[in-house]
């Protein structure tokens, strides 16, 4: 019996994309040529199944894949048994009420009674019970956007990325009902030689995820100012210092967050840092 970790990737789309690119930084190396549906890696133990996003829940909820990545909105809206093993972060999206531009919208209020075209009937229910409205939902899969020119519905709601889609359809946003990301599912009756394969899948995600969010920087400074330039990093444990072949002088090694980065660097330079080299961080190991 094959005792690789079955992994649902879906065929195609930016979340297709985003996913592979994962999965080769994690060093998993797999052929998935033009219209391929089943790929086995050469480098890991792991085959790759690629579906519809729709199917994905399914597909691991009934051991057909151990694993997927899919969209969060995907997951809950089929509410099917799986477990988020991990939040990717990427492909990050929005599920929201649109209307037609021309429409006078003053609040939630107004989506009473409306009647509202939707791929997203449970994720709509659950929004307008949970605010105590009532609308009649049209469930269509696909071109959701036309359903008000056309007299099919007076609203929409849809996943959002740019809202450029909505625009070109002479729609405006009015309501976000969900925010999703792109998710790593897993079923609930892995046995135990998956579960330690998914294990080492996870740390790999995990040390890439860390490096994409990170940045090992180095500075030189005189050695009167280290203790201001170490106060100021963080440092995974403590900065690293190391003696230049100048005496008082020193290059001083730490990482930093992206999102802290500008700020600490104005710091560092008000403290003497001189010389200050920025370099990505390809893998992260915590």
């Amino acid at each position: 019996m094959n005792s690789n970790l079955r992994i649902a990737i879906q065929k195609s789309g930016r979340l297709s994309e985003d996913s592979l690119s994962l999965i080769k930084e994690c060093g998993i190396q797999f052929y998935n040529g033009t219209g391929k549906l089943k790929s086995e890696s050469s480098n890991f133990p792991a085959e790759f199944l690629f579906l519809r996003d729709d199917d994905i829940p399914g597909y691991v909820a009934d051991g057909v894949a151990d694993v997927g990545i899919v969209g969060e909105n995907v997951v809950v809206e089929k509410n099917k048994e799986v477990t988020v093993a991990h939040r990717l972060g990427f492909s990050k999206c929005r599920l929201s009420v649109a209307v037609d531009r021309s429409r006078d919208y003053h609040g939630i209020s107004d989506l009473q009674g409306i009647s509202i075209a939707t791929s997203y009937p449970r994720l709509l229910s659950g929004y307008l019970e949970k605010n105590g409205l009532r609308a009649d939902i049209h469930e269509i899969s696909g071109s959701v956007e036309i359903a008000p020119s056309i007299g099919l519905s007076d609203a929409v709601c849809d996943i959002v990325s740019s809202g450029s889609t909505l625009m070109s359809n002479g729609l405006k946003e009015v309501e976000v009902i969900f925010r999703s990301e792109a998710v790593l599912i897993a079923g609930q009756k892995l046995d135990a030689g998956r579960q330690g394969i998914l294990d080492k899948l996870l740390f790999r995600i995990k040390s890439v995820q860390a490096a994409r969010n990170n940045k090992y920087i180095l500075l030189n400074a005189p050695n009167t100012a280290i203790q201001a330039i170490t106060d100021i990093l963080p440092g995974m444990k403590s900065p690293t210092v190391v003696p230049l072949a100048e005496p008082g002088w020193s290059s001083v090694h730490s990482v930093i967050n992206e999102n802290d980065f500008w700020n600490i660097i104005d710091s560092l330079r008000e403290a003497g840092a001189q010389g200050i080299l920025v370099v990505p961080i390809e893998k992260m190991i915590l």
